[in-house]
């Protein structure tokens, strides 16, 4: 089992690339998707952030609103800091057990994580769970265009989402192969060949333990 990190800024074109792996056999571990599976009614992350929020984040039928979640946190670093702590953990232990069911095989996983250089500075364990990471790069006046016109973003709101984000140059600095999504698609598939050769002779993955069990 090889475990690669790949991440990039919003309106970076991530996705893209994450699916163009999974086209050369790749499994993805997406960690938006499974913060969205635990965040369905019924779940536990659900309840602690209804518990710790109030009604005003759910809909009628009991979903997230996450346009009123987005409002509370993004200009409140405190109330931010109590999301990502309801979030992280039990998120961070199901990506540990998707890694560990693959601790056998020869399989290349592609680890998704948008904030994966944002938890590298902060300390925590994107670094070591994975043996490479792959940065995908765009200017930030592409990813603006891209955020107004593919995701119905005001101009000043794609600006400000950019803003907040760790600056470009951070997750170059911790690259190991850089992806440009400016380009053609044509020219996208070739980068990912090379990526996806030099992920695959990478050094196998160890897996992490449950931190109850380190």
């Amino acid at each position: 089992m090889i475990v690669i990190g790949l991440t990039g800024g919003i309106g970076s074109g991530k996705s893209t690339v994450s699916d163009r792996f999974v086209e050369r056999d790749a499994i993805l571990i997406d960690a938006d998707l499974i913060v969205r599976e635990m965040q369905v009614p019924g779940q536990e992350v659900h309840a602690d952030m209804v518990a710790h929020f109030g009604d005003v984040i759910v809909n009628a039928d009991q979903s997230l609103d996450r346009q009123a979640i987005a409002q509370i946190v993004f200009n409140d670093k405190d109330a931010l800091h109590e999301l990502n702590r309801l979030v992280h953990p039990p998120v961070n232990r199901e990506i540990r057990r998707r890694i560990r069911q693959q601790a056998d095989t020869n399989n290349l996983l592609v680890l998704d994580i948008p904030l994966l250089v944002e938890g590298i500075i902060a300390g925590g364990p994107p670094r070591y769970i994975v043996s490479g990471i792959v940065v995908v790069d765009t200017p930030p006046e592409t990813a603006v265009k891209r955020l107004v016109a593919q995701r119905g973003f005001t101009e000043d709101d794609a600006r400000a989402r950019i803003a907040a984000q760790v600056p470009r140059q951070k997750r170059l600095e911790v690259a190991d192969f850089v992806i440009d999504n400016s380009v053609a698609l044509e020219r996208l598939d070739k980068q990912i060949d090379q990526a996806n050769e030099w992920a695959r002779a990478l050094p196998s993955t160890k897996p992490t333990p449950e931190p109850d069990d380190s």
